[in-house]
């Protein structure tokens, strides 16, 4: 489907339940799809849970660019995209997560959204080689439960556990986390299930 935004059209590929009992919303990285394999693990866990997952290609990419341009404008386009699906599925609890720079729109706008929680998948902590320009301040101010996954080997860093609800960091994966997609998924699937049926 698609969901037209004041900053273009977002595709969304929404699968699972019809009455689902939470609504799953992912996106991918600045230069990256939503067919990546951690973002489809996440994808799998949701619909074995009873969730409707939607991933969604924001409309940046969607218009063909690389880099998401002005954080303001992309942010208000997912909250758009958020309000349509939540129009579709009602009150069901929501959780919004992404990869890199979608795991960074899934926590600055995850109080607005009134998001139950967030799933920031290689969460770029910082630009590579850059530490003293840190983002932790997005994990920080998600105001919700915030799980990360990241490599051991990612270049972009490793945030601190006290930054977020649960930091887990998998062995010999980098920024891509795609060595072992199922590695992905054992973090994720109890985490999602308590805070969806908690």
């Amino acid at each position: 489907m698609e969901i037209q935004t004041t900053q273009g059209t977002a595709q969304v590929f929404l699968e699972g339940a019809d009455d689902p009992g939470f609504l799953l919303v992912l996106t991918h990285g600045s230069n990256g799809g939503v067919d990546a394999v951690d973002l489809l693990a996440v994808r799998d866990v949701g619909l074995s849970l009873g969730g409707a997952v939607a991933r969604v290609v924001q409309p940046f990419r969607v218009a063909g660019r690389r880099a998401p341009g002005n954080a303001v404008r992309q942010d208000e386009a997912w909250l758009q995209v958020i309000a349509a699906l939540r129009a579709r599925f009602g009150d069901v609890p929501l959780v919004q997560g992404g990869r890199s720079n979608g795991a960074r729109v899934a926590c600055r706008t995850a109080r607005e959204a009134k998001a139950k929680g967030v799933i920031a998948l290689a969460f770029p902590l910082y630009p590579p080689s850059r530490p003293e320009r840190s983002r932790a301040d997005e994990l920080r101010e998600a105001g919700t439960e915030v799980l990360v996954v990241n490599g051991d080997r990612d270049p972009f860093g490793i945030p601190n556990p006290a930054d977020a609800t649960c930091v887990r960091v998998l062995p010999g994966e980098r920024h891509d986390l795609a060595k072992n997609p199922a590695a992905v998924a054992a973090v994720v699937e109890p985490w999602l299930e308590l805070w969806v049926k908690g």
